[in-house]
């Protein structure tokens, strides 16, 4: 190719990047609070968060889950997805070439106005060329769509950071669910015992004379109604586990076959520390639907100058530069080289208003998402603020619970005594040992409210808070 044709696309890969239209990205300004209320400590917390129960069963169970989920898995791929998509859109900045080659064998007819006397309509032809072409982004077009399929990658990952952060999460909970509804089970068979050994005794006293039928009977429905109430807790507690096994991503042979292993009991599970202070400077950069919301609103602000460029000519460059002969022998000499240079310019005339309907659209693409990212962090803010409000609750009425049953044990301790005394009926005991199995029940409750309140926490700051997670080292070499 001649040296001036190739400084000529030197200077157009140099012009190429002079300019480009469309607006540059602001982030939004948002109006958020100095300092969270109640925030105790600054101590940092590991994206592990989980680990904090210091349950290994949990810490087993959810990195099951994040190895085998199947909704993960569907995220990972859209990451995937989203990389080879900007592979794609970066790929029209540059030049595209292809290497051609043909061989053929050729007839004339020879009655055509173009044969002469002692004319070969016969020959050969051989070719091998080098076919170049390229649309010169003089106006940014193609930079624009690479920074909106750049954001697009970006918040892919983010969308699967959010769904391995309510993974984690949702199993947490889950398996919280499950060892309380254990520990109710326990509470449960062991008040059926009691009450199956009291029904005895009555049975004897009452086959002896030494007392009513209606004592023998009225023991007989209180354990009836423990009895009933505990296959009601093991079908929970068996639902649970089972919904706790498709979480991790079991298979159905493991779903009818395998139970979910079971780790500390519900009242040797500590929640975590407080959250630390100074939260909502943070709060931005750690939670990953907010970095989702926040990029998808930079590729749509991005793909507002892609439609403007529409409005501006369009440039390319082609060229074609190879070998030609008759004959294989000299397909490669100087004399059979070949080659072809042009430009060409195209501009819309009109097109019915189709392109300012394009930039439109797009604007308003862009305000749907600012929307949607202004509705994300009052979200975020409302979930935290609902967390910690949880968190504090939660304990309050767990400290409550506690204290209940201890006074309903020492009440139906004193009612056992005076019912042995002859002072109080049966019914008074009786009433007392139902009431002590409910407040029983109701902490259990308590305590599993207690340490998923700290999970929702967990969930609404983002994971740990020790700094904002780093994203994918391939997406932050973009």
């Amino acid at each position: 190719m001649p040296k001036h044709l190739l400084a000529f696309f030197m200077l157009a890969a140099g012009l190429g990047g002079c300019m480009t239209v469309g607006p540059d990205y602001q982030k939004p300004k948002v109006d958020v609070p100095a300092a969270w209320p109640g925030a105790s400590t600054e101590a940092p917390v590991s994206v592990r968060w989980w680990t904090l129960y210091n349950d290994p069963h949990l810490d087993l169970l959810i990195d099951e889950a994040l190895a085998h989920n199947t909704d993960l898995r569907v995220a990972a791929a859209r990451v995937d997805e989203a990389l080879a998509l900007l592979t794609v859109t970066r790929a029209d900045q540059l030049p595209n070439v292809k290497a051609n080659g043909t061989a053929g064998r050729n007839r004339f007819s020879q009655n055509s106005a173009l044969a002469f006397p002692g004319f070969n309509p016969e020959y050969n032809d051989y070719t091998v060329s080098l076919n170049a072409s390229w649309e010169i982004d003089f106006w940014g077009k193609y930079r624009r769509a690479t920074e909106a399929a750049r954001a697009d990658l970006l918040a892919t990952q983010s969308a699967r950071d959010a769904v391995q952060l309510s993974l984690a999460a949702t199993v947490t909970r889950a398996y919280f669910n499950l060892r309380a509804l254990d520990a109710q089970v326990e509470i449960t068979q062991q008040r059926v015992e009691t009450r199956a050994k009291a029904l005895g005794l009555e049975k004897m006293r009452f086959d002896a004379g030494e007392s009513s039928e209606l004592q023998y009977r009225q023991i007989e429905a209180e354990t009836l109604q423990a009895k009933a109430l505990l296959p009601v807790l093991e079908q929970q507690a068996a639902q649970q586990e089972s919904a706790l096994a498709v979480l991790v991503g079991r298979s159905p042979r493991d779903l009818m076959e395998r139970g979910v292993d079971r780790g500390l009991a519900i009242e040797a599970l500590i929640p975590p520390p407080a959250v630390p202070a100074g939260l909502p400077s943070d709060l931005l950069a750690r939670r990953p639907d907010l970095y989702q919301a926040e990029q998808t609103l930079i590729a749509a602000n991005a793909r507002i100058g892609v439609a403007r460029a529409a409005y501006y000519p369009s440039i390319s460059l082609t060229g074609i530069f190879g070998f030609e002969s008759d004959s294989l022998s000299n397909l490669l000499n100087a004399s059979s080289r070949l080659w072809t240079f042009s430009a060409s310019a195209a501009q819309t005339v009109f097109d019915a208003g189709r392109t300012k309907g394009q930039v439109d659209a797009a604007t308003a693409r862009r305000e749907q998402m600012l929307a949607q990212y202004q509705g994300t962090v009052q979200n975020a803010f409302r979930e935290v603020k609902d967390a910690l409000v949880a968190s504090r609750k939660s304990a309050e009425r767990l400290s409550a619970e506690q204290a209940r049953v201890e006074a309903l044990r020492t009440a139906l301790q004193l009612a056992s005594m005076r019912y042995k005394a002859g002072e109080s009926s049966l019914l008074d005991a009786l009433l007392a040992e139902r009431s002590l199995l409910d407040a029983d029940l109701d902490r259990v409750a308590a305590q599993r409210d207690q340490l998923s309140a700290t999970t929702d926490l967990f969930q609404a700051l983002g994971g740990g808070w020790n700094g904002p997670a780093e994203k994918n080292a391939v997406a932050a070499k973009q």
